[in-house]
């Protein structure tokens, strides 16, 4: 067995200052069961924990950390610019460099404000789809997650993927009854809300890849329709790109599925590991966002010089042969993996777009959350402490995707391989 003892201590002693021992829930493994492992360092695709075990790392801050960690371009440049100070609540040359990559990379995005996070990022894209259209509707996808803003913690309620119900206590049912629920790759889910609400709904955000029920890719023909029946209705579509944006090709999820929204929301990969976010879009809607229109919204901390610099120098990395090695590591891994459920012929099945990818336990169609929910989560749970014990980290949910960074080595892919056929052989074959 794995010592743990360090982590052992550090969670209880963590669980008596902060809640749940952790500062975001899904590390307290909440799901799966377990002690959570303490990181105390990173390099390249490993990560060490405070007892010293080392793991090949497929959660990678959650998607940001896609040239591996502690980079040493990115590494070096982040000492460098603390010498000269770590935030100064006004404007400086880097903001218009970052805005200018991203700008550049994004079709479509014509200009960019920098804020803290992706959720407020997507916090303040709906607001400005409000302002910008003078409706107060949002429609949202069961299963994808835009951050914890009260409008998008939001469940279904019963009957008809209508009406939102709060799913949080502190979310007021006032909130929830201007967020309208369907389903990801539905259309007639869609089509409904719209016919109920033709006057009123202000925008559709979508994950265009939904991300947060693991790695599930829009059908064919999906972000179109999206596109289309926002335009119809005189509402505007968002992409939250925070985790796809620059992770799954150069120009994000728009470039690789050749659909252009209204508004973006980026985060994770533009920080190259620090926190930050943006939201952009057209020029005509952007100039809505204070100063220069009156949809308010304001940072103390945006554009911090420390964040804004990770993220130049991630980006400048990220070039087209970048994307091409990316996915070459992806399609190895995948085949590789899916040889293994053919030879033995498992219950399970893969998701992947570009570097993003998830093993389902489930061997039919996955196409939303509520496919998702058929899968066999206790099988996935010793799935997932198999793979940590042999020195795997992946995500600490079946509803989560993994990411590939460009330091994963092919002998780690392979690494990663017999962990997987070892991991499933105990859970199908010995038991």
């Amino acid at each position: 067995m794995m010592n743990l003892s360090k982590s052992a201590e550090l969670f209880e002693k963590a669980g008596k200052l902060i809640p749940g021992g952790v500062n975001s829930p899904v590390r307290a493994f909440k799901s799966v069961g377990g002690i959570p492992p303490f990181i105390k360092r990173a390099e390249g695709a490993f990560i060490w924990d405070e007892d010293d075990n080392k793991y090949i790392d497929y959660i990678g801050s959650w998607g940001p950390m896609i040239l591996g960690h502690t980079h040493p371009r990115v590494t070096t440049a982040i000492q460098k610019v603390v010498e000269s100070g770590t935030s100064f609540g006004a404007p400086t040359e880097k903001e218009i460099t970052l805005a200018q990559l991203i700008i550049d990379r994004v079709p479509g995005c014509e200009k960019v404000r920098l804020v803290n996070s992706g959720t407020e990022a997507t916090m303040s894209a709906i607001r400005l789809a409000r302002g910008f259209t003078g409706k107060d509707k949002i429609i949202k996808f069961e299963g994808c997650y835009h951050g914890h803003g009260d409008s998008f913690l939001i469940a279904a309620g019963s009957g008809a993927l209508t009406l939102g119900e709060p799913n949080s206590p502190g979310v007021t049912k006032g909130t929830a009854s201007d967020t309208l629920i369907s389903r990801f790759n539905d259309p007639v889910s869609v089509e409904a809300v719209f016919e109920q609400y033709p006057e009123d709904i202000a925008g559709v955000i979508v994950e265009p890849v939904n991300g947060n029920t693991g790695c599930i890719p829009p059908e064919n023909g999906f972000l179109d329709f999206l596109k289309n029946i926002c335009h119809q209705y005189n509402s505007l579509l968002i992409f939250d790109e925070v985790m796809t944006g620059f992770r799954v090709a150069k120009g994000g999820a728009a470039e690789y599925y050749k659909v252009t929204p209204d508004l973006y929301t980026f985060g994770k990969v533009i920080g190259g590991g620090m926190p930050i976010g943006a939201f952009g879009g057209t020029m005509e809607i952007m100039e809505k966002i204070a100063p220069e229109g009156s949809v308010y919204q304001a940072g103390t901390l945006s554009g911090n010089p420390v964040a804004v610099t990770a993220g130049i120098e991630t980006l400048k990395l990220l070039t087209d042969e970048s994307y091409s090695i990316l996915n070459q590591k992806g399609v190895y891994l995948s085949e590789r993996i899916q040889s293994i459920i053919e030879e033995a012929d498992y219950p399970l099945s893969q998701k992947r777009v570009g570097s993003m990818f998830s093993l389902y336990f489930y061997d039919e169609k996955i196409s939303n959350t509520q496919d998702v929910a058929k899968c066999d989560f206790d099988a996935f749970n010793q799935f997932f402490h198999s793979l940590l014990e042999k020195g795997v980290f992946i995500a600490p949910s079946q509803f989560e995707a993994g990411f590939i960074s460009l330091a994963h080595t092919e002998e780690l892919l392979d690494a990663t391989v017999e962990h997987v056929r070892s991991a499933l052989e105990s859970i199908f074959v010995e038991a």
